[in-house]
């Protein structure tokens, strides 16, 4: 397994443009397979999980060709409704496919899906929201087997906001004749920029971002030239980077609309931060202030894939603050890490306590998921000495060579086999 040796003490400071969002390139090529005609996406990352997007792609019939940053798919040889399960285990997003796969075939067969060791992450919403729209499903073997020979519109309602749902429906049912209404749909930005993509290819979705969305069928969807929306978990991280180390960056193709919760919790920690249309500069004090308490909510409450980021710049400010996450039951499981690395951090349930220190310790640490291995990063360019993050194959899922991106701006950080 690979691992990031970072040697901290260095401030960052230099631009970066921001990378396409990894939780709205997903479900847009999940999407790509609505219509037979090919699909162009533009800036797409260098990250893991959309490669095994496109692998499962592949596997299903479609024709997926990469060139640099560009990705094409066409879906018109598209064949199979079976999920491989290889696959479909290594990525959680694969579950996306389920809503389109219905779509195109009315039936499809799906493993369980991956990813991080977050929390439970049941998939019982979008199972239920499929059923609204006629859908009968059986769970046998580990597989989930869907029969939607008798789908049809109809009114779907969520008792919680899950995005992965919303999405599934979403695709679902814009093929369908009539009109489907999502009641209580998470409001998160890839949403809105899901809802634009389909729109794009010809469908009438409305009411994306906001709790009711809308779906009128149509006959076919076309191709299209599409670039996704920039990554606000990415441009959070960033800024998060450089607040931690006392430094000072801009970044352009940030989607500063989407990211008031984050830019309200680093401006209490006392960074100075100017915002203009796609576009973001922060310079951090010379040690940061502690919040008085965070508590992650969906959108737009503060998102909890910035959590553990944020956890990691409250070990190192001065006072004391409390964390709260109300999203998933397991995303403490790096604050042992943290107090390894010499941070005091208190958890009980789903609540961190945290008593600012002057300094971290450079130590050997294990990123258990996608975003606590960023924030171990993170860490570890606050640390004195050298901090060792092991598998950081985990890190890639999301982030696209953040090395180089960190490095850009004046960190000491390489990969090397763990």
């Amino acid at each position: 397994m690979e691992a990031f040796l970072v040697e901290g003490g260095r401030k960052l400071e230099g631009a970066l443009k921001v990378d396409t969002a990894k939780n709205a390139v997903l479900p847009i090529l999940a999407a790509s397979i609505l219509t037979e005609d090919a699909v162009n996406l533009t800036d797409v990352p260098h990250i893991t999980d959309a490669e095994n997007m496109a692998e499962i792609l592949t596997i299903l019939g479609c024709q997926v060709e990469k060139q640099g940053r560009c990705m094409r798919v066409h879906s018109g040889s598209l064949h199979g409704w079976e999920m491989p399960d290889r696959l479909s285990k290594q990525i959680r997003s694969s579950i996306f496919l389920l809503g389109p796969i219905l779509s195109r075939f009315r039936k499809a067969t799906v493993t369980y899906p991956g990813g991080c060791e977050i929390g439970l992450r049941p998939i019982d919403l979008h199972l239920h929201g499929l059923r609204s729209l006629g859908v009968q499903v059986n769970e046998e073997g580990g597989l989930i087997h869907c029969d939607g020979s008798q789908m049809r519109s109809g009114d779907a309602y969520f008792d919680y906001p899950s995005v992965g749902a919303t999405e599934n429906v979403m695709m679902a049912a814009v093929l369908l004749p009539g009109v489907t209404t999502i009641h209580n749909a998470a409001r998160e930005p890839e949403i809105v920029d899901l809802q634009r993509f389909i729109n794009a290819m010809g469908g009438q979705v409305r009411g994306a971002g906001s709790q009711t969305i809308e779906i009128t069928g149509v006959k076919k969807l076309h191709g299209v030239t599409y670039t996704p929306m920039p990554d606000r978990i990415v441009a959070g991280t960033l800024l998060a980077a450089a607040a931690i180390t006392g430094g000072e960056i801009e970044l352009t193709n940030a989607p500063e609309g989407d990211m008031v919760a984050v830019l309200s919790k680093l401006r209490e920690m006392g960074c100075t931060i100017h915002e203009e249309p796609a576009f973001l500069h922060l310079k951090a004090p010379e040690r940061l202030r502690a919040f008085g308490q965070l508590q992650t909510q969906p959108h737009p409450g503060f998102p909890t894939d910035m959590q553990v980021q944020m956890l990691a710049l409250e070990s190192v400010a001065q006072g004391m603050g409390v964390v709260v996450e109300n999203v998933f039951e397991n995303r403490f499981t790096h604050a042992g890490d943290l107090n390894r690395m010499g941070a005091r951090i208190l958890c009980s349930g789903r609540t961190a306590v945290v008593q600012g220190v002057e300094q971290l310790y450079g130590a050997r640490v294990t990123a258990r998921d996608l975003r606590g291995g960023a924030a171990l990063v993170l860490a570890g360019l606050k640390a004195q000495g050298v901090t060792q993050v092991e598998q950081a194959n985990l890190i890639d899922r999301g982030y696209d060579h953040l090395e180089d991106q960190l490095t850009a701006l004046g960190a000491k950080i390489k990969r090397t086999k763990g």
